[in-house]
């Protein structure tokens, strides 16, 4: 079927209102833009959908939502009543038609006799991972697009252990989608109805204090926020979105006295309008936040992201002003903290573990081999994360101690099996609050740590390649660097080329070949002489191919002179 014809298909079909229509109507002689809505559905994957807010085949909408979400529920009803009965948690964040569209998801689950239980408004990624565990549900819905701009929605879904759906579950959505039509009239529940009968039920204020209590018994030096409380101060920003309420609460339960919140950003609103984009990760999205702390004199800031599973930190440097710390460099200060405040308490486990993705930070390694904790490396994403978690769990063989992964997301506790920004908010404050009884910043004890373990540095570059034939540009990159490896970058040889799809690595030189750990993901790591790796992967959400650069130096400049040249060559290659 061709776009045109979908495209027609959708403007004569009675599931859409008339301003759907109307919408539609308006594409007419937009050729592009007709085969950008209707030309291919959104690919299901083990992260779910994300995607632009539109009508179309290949936008979020409420047609697709309920098309997910009846695909879902035959996956559910085949492993039998009792999974029907546990039921799925929902929740949403802030974005534009969330709570719209998490309440229609509930409705389809109770038209197929599935229980829902929804969440009374917006609430963080990890409570739902922790919802999930703690009323043990079969699964979980979330109606968020994490970082991405305004116009972007997304469907995640995760399973009973509280990760997002293994591969072979969301396979098996995947392919039930192929056979259902997202336009088809389906049994779905009316909400005031299914609410009355007990088909879908609110999780509430209940949940939060027992979510709450977790994330705070992963304090470890509750005792440093109690000494300096009467002078600390922090900022803390939510983006306007789902953090606005429980990291404030939970820095208030620990200790924390002088807990700033900027102001606009605290009001709900999926337009973010007081942001250029709401990921933490852009230091310009903190600007009114620093104006704040400015004002007041604070040392550290904290911003989460519209669904609070990622965490972004400003600190003050030793000339007054404020820096960024990237996500590997607030992974490694979270290791060192852990490590040495847990070693001091005697809480330190006798085989420690550090789960990190492979893109992140090889500092993590130098710090490991120091204090005999083991590092395990997975693929990028935190369900990857999840499945060590669970079979270092089950093997009983280390004991998990913090999980990470470059792009701000952290994990520390068992009570979620996802990236929470509300635990690690309260342990980044909790670890500025100990280096301040030292009277040391964040800033000054990563000195510390660079001076210990070497000068690392890492980057990461987005090659952005949009629409359908950003998709065929993608492809044709990772082809290239695949059949066609360089034999040096920038000057300095390549010693071994990693394939983490095939899981093989190849050493150029003897052209000798073995199997790696990990296989089935589309990733290569170029290994160069100097010790730098280089990794590029198609990112799996966003239209753009990601670089990786993770290197080392005898000193910052070095490091930092390292960088630059393996950035220049990664731009060349869009």
């Amino acid at each position: 079927m061709t776009a045109m014809t979908e495209y027609r298909r959708w403007l004569a079909s009675p599931a859409l209102t008339e301003t759907e229509k109307a919408e539609l109507r308006a594409l007419e002689g937009n050729t592009a833009e007709i085969e950008e809505r209707f030309s291919r559905p959104l690919d299901f994957g083990t992260a779910g959908l994300r995607g632009i807010m539109g009508v179309g085949l290949g936008r979020i909408n409420v047609h697709i939502v309920r098309h997910v979400t009846r695909a879902l529920a035959n996956l559910i009803l085949r492993e039998g009543p009792e999974a029907a009965a546990r039921g799925v948690a929902i929740a949403c964040d802030c974005r534009l038609h969330a709570e719209e569209y998490a309440r229609q998801a509930a409705c389809v689950l109770a038209g197929r006799g599935i229980t829902a239980l929804l969440f009374d408004e917006l609430r963080p990624t990890p409570e739902l991972s922790f919802a999930i565990r703690e009323h043990r549900c079969i699964a979980g819905i979330n109606i968020t697009a994490s970082h991405n701009p305004k116009e972007y929605n997304g469907y995640k879904v995760y399973w009973s252990d509280g990760a997002q759906l293994p591969p072979a579950h969301a396979g098996a959505v995947a392919r039930e989608m192929t056979q259902l039509d997202p336009l088809e009239s389906d049994a779905a529940a009316d909400f005031d109805e299914a609410l009355r009968a007990g088909k879908i039920r609110r999780l509430g204020a209940e949940t939060d204090r027992a979510f709450l209590d977790c994330v705070l018994a992963q304090s470890v030096a509750s005792d440093a926020v109690r000494a300096v409380a009467d002078d600390f101060r922090l900022v803390y920003t939510p983006f306007h979105g789902a953090g606005y309420r429980l990291v404030p609460e939970a820095l208030a339960a620990l200790g924390f006295r002088h807990v700033l919140c900027e102001p606009e950003q605290m009001k709900i609103d999926g337009n973010f309008p007081t942001v250029a984009s709401p990921n933490p990760e852009n230091a310009k999205s903190f600007e009114r936040a620093l104006a704040l702390a400015r004002r007041n004199d604070v040392d550290l800031v904290v911003g989460t992201d519209p669904d609070a599973d990622r965490v972004g930190v400003m600190v003050r440097d030793r000339t007054g002003g404020y820096l960024p710390l990237s996500g590997n460099q607030v992974g490694v200060l979270l290791m060192d903290y852990l490590i040495r405040a847990r070693r001091a308490a005697g809480t330190l486990p006798a085989r420690p573990a550090v789960v990190q993705t492979i893109v992140t930070t090889r500092m993590t390694h130098a710090i490991a081999k120091k204090n005999g904790v083991t590092v395990f490396e997975t693929f990028t994403g935190f369900k990857f994360i999840a499945e060590v978690i669970a079979k270092l769990a089950a093997s009983g063989s280390h004991q998990y101690l913090m999980g990470f992964e470059e792009s701000y997301g952290y994990l520390i506790g068992s009570h979620a099996r996802d990236k929470d920004a509300v635990t690690a908010s309260l342990l980044i404050a909790e670890m500025a609050a100990w280096y301040r009884r030292q009277e040391m910043t964040l800033f000054d004890a990563l000195q510390t740590l660079y001076e210990t373990y070497g000068y690392h540095r890492e980057a990461t570059l987005n090659l952005v390649m949009p629409g359908l034939a950003g998709l065929t540009r993608m492809k044709e990159l990772m082809d290239g660097l695949r059949g066609h490896p360089p034999a040096d970058i920038a000057g300095t040889p390549v010693e071994a080329v990693c394939d983490y799809l095939s899981g093989r690595r190849v050493e150029l030189a003897g052209k000798t070949a073995s199997d790696m750990e990990l296989s089935g993901s589309d990733v290569l790591c170029f290994e160069l002489l100097d010790g730098t790796r280089l990794l590029v992967r198609p990112s799996g959400t966003e239209p753009k191919v990601k670089v990786y650069i993770q290197t080392h130096g005898a000193d910052a400049n070095t490091a930092d002179d390292t960088v630059a040249r393996f950035t220049q060559w990664a731009k060349k290659l869009v």
